[in-house]
């Protein structure tokens, strides 16, 4: 089944890939929140937390796609790798807009804003976050229980939150298209006001930096993109499936946008975040000199071996 081949292939990338990045950003940020916190780093650490989460529920999903979208693992797992699922997606969607809002009023009212700028603040946004999109997202959990209770027998349904029935669709379809408007439409027109009006302002400012402004105007245009290439597909297709009246078949290859999130966003981390920047550098630098060791075929010099010592020890006696 080609569909489960792509789905599989997308899944292992993302899993390979985000997993690395993401924990050396939760690493970053953790040490940053505990030294001196700022809001945009709470904000962030909730998104490496959100895509981690995500990250541990991949598995479950490449299980899936290997058996050709049959569920043949416990069928308890089916709601809860399914509500984790979503829920961190769309947690990610109104985080990133946390972000553009912080960014925005940073720089339209830096002095107003420095005055009431906490780190709670973030902090109870990234719990109201986290309890917006659960309510939302309860469907999800509830709806395969449903699905179960209504076979005839004791058997679990052989799919995972997948096929449906009319009476089941007529009930999620008003849910998906609520779930457009709240939790896609709302924050991606915030996220464009935000950070439109953030490009004009810092154009217009004569003391920044070309290379800081080059910086900033990536992040911008790389949380747009995230949210019109990640999220747009998906939630386009609740749309789409409500005017139909029907779920549609490419719902699941448009999903795929979504899951691929989990890996872009470390770039967003790089653009927001000087200590993210430094960790990479030093990752960097470490990694070059582990590599220059091993091609010289030598052991690294002591920190108190100065290199006259060095050539001592290596000369004849």
């Amino acid at each position: 089944m080609v569909c489960s081949r792509l789905l599989l292939s997308v899944y292992i990338f993302t899993f390979l890939t985000g997993v690395p990045t993401n924990i050396l950003a939760f690493c970053t940020f953790c040490r940053k929140v505990r030294h001196r916190a700022a809001p945009i780093d709470v904000l962030l650490l909730n998104l490496t937390i959100s895509d981690l989460i995500f990250l541990a529920a991949l598995p479950f999903k490449m299980k899936e796609a290997q058996d050709n979208m049959t569920w043949t693992m416990l069928y308890n797992l089916c709601p809860f790798s399914s509500f984790i699922f979503y829920v961190t997606i769309y947690n990610s969607t109104l985080l990133l807009t946390a972000v553009s809002v912080e960014r925005y009023l940073g720089v339209a009212y830096p002095l107003r804003y420095a005055l009431c700028r906490r780190p709670r603040y973030a902090v109870l946004a990234s719990i109201m976050f986290w309890l917006l999109t659960s309510a939302n997202l309860s469907f999800v959990y509830i709806m395969p229980y449903f699905q179960w209770g209504k076979e005839s027998s004791n058997v679990a349904p052989s799919t995972c939150y997948l096929n449906f029935s009319s009476e089941e669709l007529h009930i999620l379809l008003p849910v998906r298209l609520e779930l457009f408007v709240v939790l896609f439409c709302i924050p991606f027109l915030t996220s464009c006001f935000c950070y439109i009006n953030f490009i004009l302002i810092l154009s217009r400012l004569p003391n920044i930096s070309r290379r800081r402004r080059l910086r900033a105007i990536g992040l911008a245009l790389g949380t747009l993109a995230v949210f019109t290439v990640c999220f747009g597909p998906y939630n386009a297709s609740h749309v789409v499936g409500y005017i139909h009246d029907g779920s549609e078949s490419w719902r699941i290859e448009a999903l795929l946008c979504s899951t691929l999130n989990a890996c872009i966003d470390p770039f967003i981390f790089y653009f927001s975040s000087a200590a993210v920047r430094t960790m990479l550098k030093h990752c960097f630098r470490n990694i070059m000199a582990k590599v220059h060791i091993l091609n010289c075929g030598g052991a690294p010099r002591g920190p108190n071996q100065r290199p006259s010592e060095k050539y001592k020890e290596a000369s004849p006696p």
